[in-house]
């Protein structure tokens, strides 16, 4: 399991040359809440964005992450549903129970690396509160509803 986090900035090398191919941007989402792939910048003074999808990344490891050849990554030609951070971004969209209970903001994600699937969201309620209370984790029950203004998941009851 691993978090968005860790993985932005992280560099994107080709296991069969140990070329360094471009760094970690975002991650594509689909609507159904599983990570499809992820985004890397690559280039020096231009950068285009490409994206390798989770099946064909061979690692993720702490200090950058591996994948085939460069053949493995595609111009990104259109958007994808969802980024993380970007385009359509779930980062700071509101978690709601399906009760209708707010649970805090999306502050990052938590997905298992082999098959893509969201198994948690980090939230936040602000600075201070994560000073006194700490960030809490938001494990749902099943696939969540994503709109444009909140994500709606399914929770076991406190």
């Amino acid at each position: 399991m691993r978090t968005f986090s860790l993985l932005k900035g992280l560099p994107v090398y080709e296991l069969a040359c140990g070329q360094k191919l471009g760094e970690v941007c975002d991650m594509s989402i689909s609507s159904d809440g599983s990570v499809v792939g992820l985004l890397v910048k690559k280039g020096a003074l231009i950068k285009k964005t490409y994206q390798v999808k989770v099946g064909q990344v061979i690692s993720y490891g702490h200090d950058g992450v591996m994948i085939r050849d460069r053949s493995d990554l595609k111009p990104l030609e259109s958007e994808p549903e969802y980024t993380f951070e970007h385009q359509q971004s779930l980062a700071g969209k509101i978690l709601l129970s399906k009760d209708g209970e707010q649970l805090g903001l999306v502050d990052d994600v938590y997905f298992l690396e082999e098959l893509g699937t969201i198994v948690g969201y980090e939230l936040t309620d602000g600075f201070f509160s994560d000073i006194t209370n700490g960030k809490r984790v938001v494990k749902p029950l099943g696939p969540p509803a994503i709109g444009k203004d909140a994500i709606i998941v399914n929770v076991k009851s406190r």
